[in-house]
């Protein structure tokens, strides 16, 4: 969804003083934090769900097609999707470990990206080429994994290439899988330099910019799949049957990320208002300009506020809606905050009463949980903007899955990036004031 590629601010920031003294959380201490989302989750699968059980639907989980939407809590069961992402999580913050990465802002957004998605699309069977193609990238440029661990985390947004041709057409299986992987290889080795030019596309201001990148790499090879013939059956599996322990679930995660933010800063009312005053742009890591336990704090009310919102559209917990909440909640670390998510949603929220899609749909949560991408508009240009962003997000979500047949899983920030570029240079044009921020309070 993003890169590390940073564009040159617009605006002089002023001296620092609310980030003077921040509580210095060691790396130990944020990779703990890491694992500790990663066991919960791990947990929980087997509070619903027995071992046999959970096996069984992992395997289910690995041999789907996995197109949007591929509710995994309903293809497995809801344990196996827990797992599923636990594995995920704990897999990559290994990875990223072992690559010297630290544990900052984007890090974390992608890594909650990844565990949220793991609940509707990703797997270890499709999510491995990805990440392999772009460290064969690495190793082509003779640089460092680390440099590209973005990219690779963010990139396996398009883990349905694998999934899609190894197990999706009527092909034999041993072959199929090998074209799959091998697509897979192919597509990771050419997401770091794609993402990296289309940044500039939307200048930053969608915070989803591998979902953008990803739109074009699923376009790819979805029309050559045309070519051949070959369509995707799009059909949208969705967890038939909720359960309260769901929420359950999400209200002592989100709870335990307040505890853990205020507990460790006793500054933090005075430092997440000044957290609020971002803008929200790429490149912005708030771990770094606000320290690790406000950005924590950060993250779990952007979760109750995605919760609160759920009740407000009267929708109910599935998978692709817990991915959509875990994405916000990880986004909360690299551009989201309560401020300029609002009025995107708000936007999202109106839209439903002038359009023809009832906001408690499926389509409707989930645009405006994922047009929270467009935050940094709201956070740059104000509310009004905002409301716009999310308005317009809402009716060009809606068109843009067929030009990828749902290979790409961020489509929302494939629309992001559309929406952007088209409204920043509009902004711009008509000369409408920036968010002006002020470091110190």
């Amino acid at each position: 969804m993003a890169t590390t590629t940073a564009l040159p601010r617009k605006k002089i920031q002023s001296r620092n003083k609310v980030s003077q003294d921040i509580p210095d959380i060691p790396q130990r201490t944020r990779e703990l934090f890491l694992y500790a989302i990663s066991l919960f989750s791990l947990l929980t699968g087997f509070f619903f769900n027995s071992p046999k059980e959970i096996l069984d639907g992992l395997l289910r989980i690995q041999l789907s097609p996995s197109v949007l939407l591929s509710d995994f809590m309903e293809i497995g069961n809801i344990g196996a999707a827990f797992v599923n992402s636990a594995l995920m999580m704990l897999l990559y913050t290994r990875v990223a470990k072992r690559s010297g990465t630290l544990v900052s802002g984007p890090l974390m957004a992608s890594l909650l990206t990844i565990g949220g998605f793991a609940f509707f699309g990703k797997n270890l069977y499709n999510s491995i080429p990805i990440v392999t193609g772009v460290f064969l990238h690495a190793k082509y440029r003779k640089e460092p994994f680390g440099k590209f661990i973005l990219p690779a985390f963010f990139g396996t947004a398009v883990g349905p290439i694998v999934s899609q041709i190894s197990f999706g057409f009527v092909l034999p299986h041993t072959g199929s899988m090998i074209l799959g992987i091998a697509a897979g290889l192919f597509a990771g080795f050419i997401l770091p330099p794609l993402a990296s030019q289309f940044i500039r596309f939307h200048q930053g201001y969608s915070l989803y910019n591998m979902g953008f990148t990803g739109g074009i790499v699923g376009m790819l090879f979805m029309s050559i799949m045309r070519a051949f013939a070959l369509e995707n059956n799009r059909e949208v599996l969705l967890l038939k049957e909720s359960s309260p322990y769901l929420m359950v679930y999400l209200l002592l995660l989100f709870s335990a990320m307040v505890l853990f933010g205020v507990s460790h800063d006793r500054n933090w009312p005075k430092r997440l208002l000044h957290l609020f005053k971002k803008p929200g742009q790429l490149v912005s890591d708030f771990t770094a300009s606000d320290g690790f336990s406000v950005t924590v704090l950060n993250m779990g009310l952007l979760g109750f506020l995605s919760l609160g919102y759920l009740y407000l559209a009267g929708g109910t917990l599935n998978g692709p809606v817990f991915g959509g909440i875990f994405t916000v909640v990880g986004f909360g670390a690299f551009g989201k905050h309560v401020k300029n998510v609002i009025p995107v949603m708000a936007g999202v929220y109106l839209s439903n009463f002038v359009f023809h899609w009832e906001v408690s749909s499926i389509s409707s949560l989930l645009a405006a949980l994922f047009a929270t991408n467009l935050a940094p508009i709201a956070g740059a240009y104000g509310i009004l903007p905002g409301l716009l962003a999310g308005f317009i997000h809402m009716a060009v979500v809606m068109n843009v899955g067929d030009l990828h047949g749902g290979m790409n899983l961020y489509n929302n920030g494939f629309s992001g990036g559309f929406v952007a570029a088209i409204l920043v240079p509009i902004l711009d044009a008509l000369n409408i004031n920036k968010y002006t921020w002020e470091e110190d309070l």
